[in-house]
């Protein structure tokens, strides 16, 4: 290759748009933008990958894309594209990703003229690669765990199984709410305890002491609607014990989790979960994982958690700033200083303790954030940073966070994670206990300390 060839800039990957019917085509000459924050920008190299099998795009509607144009060296607002002698309204077009990969910048539009409030989804800068001919979206996978993609759960094979259990155990609550989650919800955890594998979930509570504004299971009124119905009793430790003691037994690569979707939080009903789960423990005679997934209100109660028998305990966070915590979570009779402690005491009483982390590039990967990060994984010692996209409507959420300007970039974000705690593992998804420090980490904690 001559040296000219390889001085070649790197083309840019075209703007995808869509019509007023939902069709999506690729812009002749306008490149594909993304946004960090509230901020246009042009995706880098590093972040482009092809769009993933199993994932799905989405218009952003009535809301015209932003682009990037090379010729003026600006981006530019795209309302309408000339089709011969006509000028054709256009919207933006997002990817919602399979599971695993880990969004590095937001879909780039003109979200000041979008007039609806998105649904709850996440949603991802997309393109089109003319060289290689394909879509590509700005992302990263961190999490190879391939479980939970769609082509593993078929409904056809779903529905004989659902009546069977249902036969089986007629009395029991939990099981009835479980089957309205797979079948209406196609909720894949409440899939899994039908289909006899992997990891099941266990709801337990309608109550809950946060009020997300990405609330999946209750939103108000007039807001996007949640995804789903949120479990309306406090199941018994015997009605949870019938349905996941088989599930620790026979299943392969078995986890029951509290604190998987159509709840509340668990941690309101510890009792209860406390007493299930000293059952569940005995019975499987050391089989299978239990984990637990909550806001950590009440350090005391996930003490008495841990107590009874936790494997490993995953804390629902979208930034360990104080202030931008409360923002989204907006707490009832409980601080961001006890979601703090309560991650030190799982970590501390040896459980495998992971941050479910809410992700948003602009918010996420803002230098403030950044900053208190690595102050946070210095002081707890946390196992996993679980990279989850935020499921809102982007342009909301930055607005609610108050955060200005782009960030370092999310990939960068990830670097400089893993250079200064290399302990600290990525991931999508709760881990069976065989797996919680595969080859290449080292257990132990205090990890590198910054001071």
């Amino acid at each position: 290759m001559n040296k000219k060839a390889q001085q070649r800039p790197r083309r840019l990957p075209r703007l995808l748009y869509a019509d007023a019917q939902g069709n999506i085509y690729d812009h002749p000459t306008l490149a594909m933008a993304g946004m960090s924050g509230d901020q246009a920008v042009l995706p880098e190299g590093v972040e482009l990958i092809p769009l993933p099998e199993d994932s799905r795009l989405f218009t952003i509607p009535d809301t015209p894309p932003v682009a990037w144009d090379e010729r003026k060296g600006a981006f530019v607002t795209v309302p309408t594209v000339r089709e011969g002698r006509r000028e054709l309204r256009v919207q933006a077009v997002s990817a919602f990703m399979a599971p695993g990969y880990m969004r590095t910048l937001l879909p780039a539009c003109a979200y000041g003229e979008k007039r609806v409030h998105l649904p709850l989804w996440s949603y991802t800068a997309v393109g089109w690669d003319e060289e290689q001919e394909r879509i590509v979206v700005a992302a990263t996978r961190v999490d190879a765990n391939e479980n939970w993609l769609p082509r593993n759960y078929d409904d056809r094979q779903l529905d004989p199984l659902v009546h069977r259990m249902l036969k089986a155990f007629p009395d029991n609550r939990l099981l009835e709410q479980l089957s309205r989650c797979a079948i209406d919800y196609h909720c894949f955890a409440a899939k899994n305890l039908f289909y006899r594998r992997w990891e099941a979930p266990i709801p337990t509570s309608p109550a809950c002491n946060s009020r997300c504004l990405g609330c999946i299971s209750l939103q108000p009124s007039d807001c996007c609607p949640s995804n789903h119905e949120r479990i309306g009793f406090v199941p018994t430790p015997d009605e949870i014990c019938e349905l996941m003691l088989p599930h620790l037994l026979e299943a392969p690569e078995p986890i029951v989790s509290y604190g998987q979707g159509c709840e509340g939080d668990p941690i309101m009903q510890a009792d209860t979960v406390a007493e299930a789960t000293r059952r569940l423990k005995n019975g499987a005679g050391g089989r299978g994982t239990v984990n637990f997934n909550s806001n950590g209100s009440f350090p005391d109660r996930v003490r008495m958690l841990c107590d009874a028998g936790m494997d490993s305990m995953r804390f629902s966070m979208n930034s360990v700033q104080e202030e931008l915590y409360n923002r989204y979570y907006r707490p009832v009779n409980y601080h961001f200083g006890d979601v703090v402690e309560s991650v030190k005491s799982a970590k501390e009483r040896g459980l495998f303790t992971m941050i479910n982390y809410l992700v948003s590039p602009g918010v996420t990967d803002s230098p403030a954030e950044v900053e208190a990060l690595m102050t946070f994984l210095a002081e707890t010692g946390v196992d996993m940073l679980q990279m989850r996209n935020l499921s809102i409507d982007p342009d909301y959420y930055t607005g609610q966070m108050g955060v200005k300007g782009r960030g370092i970039g999310m990939y960068r974000l990830l670097e400089k994670i893993k250079k200064e705690f290399p302990q600290v593992q990525f991931g999508y998804f709760n881990r069976t206990k065989e797996r919680f420090f595969p080859d290449g980490y080292e257990k132990g904690w205090p990890v590198k300390s910054r001071r």
